[in-house]
């Protein structure tokens, strides 16, 4: 964890049958392993075969060969997907058990990114296709947000290895606009944001580094001081005082259905843009792929952008996408030096760093020969 380069991979914790609420969408009982291991829809079948197999994320011993694996090419921080819906978490297992449990995690460093999405049939595979459903809400109200934060404060932020930017536990929200729809109002959002911030300073950190997961420069409508009001997501974190900002997937704001190389020169401008725009400090990101197709039984419209995919994406591709990221925190003096990567593991959407029987260790390897 002493490299000058933060690496942080994005990880779906899914893998695992032993979350009982996954069982409605996975029956088989090994989580979304179901998915991959049954796949007859999707582009490149020899693609998302795993060549380490279809192992349990929730068991220390996976988890240790995974530290091993990742630390040995240089990837140093893992960014658990982090779930809570019905008051409770959900899909925790991966990281309590298997990452927290295996007795070399604290070679790596790890932090939070609370997706906080709504659930609808998505992953089960039978139903996907149907979109007008929502099985649970991403939005919290303002009591139970301070219930959640308190719980991460004294559960992971205390933690030894839980990833710090000078002195303050970093702490990701996905969906910005879910964020807000749990409050009466932009102000009572803030409150509870320097409420988390201020609770958190009081355990002994500098603060609370906040980050955004941007998805594309877009305005959102808000209540502000009891009127609506239409502020563009760059004001909307600057007054909500996020800290830092970089993106979770190209599909958010990249057209895709492309080659890769030519996706890249999209995402370099989108970077420099997202950088310019905001006071938070943008860390730049790097998306292996996409290509969700094997998450449904029929073919999708390709058109729509969430249906899309990327073209020609082998390591030779993805390591030039690095080393532009490196390129990009050299150039801005960004301190730490922080790229973050979708992702490790998500199989389903074609965007893995783990060894397939396609590319075996292409991706980690790249990783290797760019930043160690």
């Amino acid at each position: 964890m002493n490299s000058q380069w933060d690496v942080a991979a994005y990880v779906w914790p899914s893998y695992t049958g032993d979350e009982p609420r996954t069982r409605g969408f996975w029956p088989e009982g090994n989580g979304e392993w179901q998915t991959v291991k049954n796949a007859t829809t999707g582009t490149h079948p020899e693609l998302r075969q795993p060549l380490w197999g279809y192992g349990n994320e929730a068991d220390p011993k996976v988890m240790e060969m995974q530290i091993s694996e990742a630390v040995k090419h240089g990837v140093n921080t893992f960014i658990y997907d982090w779930y809570w819906y019905d008051g409770r978490p959900f899909l925790e297992q991966c990281l309590n058990n298997g990452f927290l449990g295996a007795k070399n995690n604290e070679q790596m460093n790890f932090y939070l990114m609370w997706a906080n999405h709504d659930v609808g049939n998505t992953w089960d595979k039978r139903i996907a296709h149907f979109e007008d459903n929502i099985i649970w809400r991403g939005a919290v109200q303002e009591d139970e947000f301070i219930r959640m934060s308190e719980r991460i404060i004294e559960k992971f932020f205390m933690r030894p290895n839980y990833y710090q930017i000078e002195g303050a536990p970093v702490f990701a929200i996905y969906e910005i606009a879910n964020f807000l729809a749990g409050f009466a109002d932009l102000d009572t959002a803030k409150a509870a944001i320097e409420s988390f911030r201020a609770r958190t300073k009081a355990r002994g950190f500098s603060g609370l580094n906040l980050q955004l997961i941007v998805w594309t420069l877009q305005d959102f409508e808000v209540t502000h001081q009891g009127k609506k009001v239409t502020m563009p997501v760059n004001e909307l974190s600057n007054f909500l005082g996020f800290d830092s900002v970089t993106h979770y997937q190209y599909v958010h704001f990249a057209k895709l259905n492309r080659d890769y190389a030519e996706i890249m020169v999209d995402v370099v401008k989108e970077w420099h843009l997202i950088s310019e725009k905001f006071e938070a400090t943008y860390f730049p990101h790097v998306s292996i792929g996409w290509d969700n197709q094997i998450r449904y039984s029929v073919k999708r419209d390709s058109n729509r952008p969430e249906n899309s995919e990327i073209f020609n994406n082998p390591p030779a591709e993805i390591e030039g996408a690095l080393r532009a990221a490196k390129a990009f925190l050299i150039e801005k003096g960004l301190n730490p030096q922080l790229v973050t990567i979708n992702s490790w593991n998500e199989w389903t959407e074609c965007s893995y760093l783990e060894p397939d029987k396609l590319h075996g260790y292409g991706y980690l390897e790249a990783i290797a020969r760019t930043f160690t």
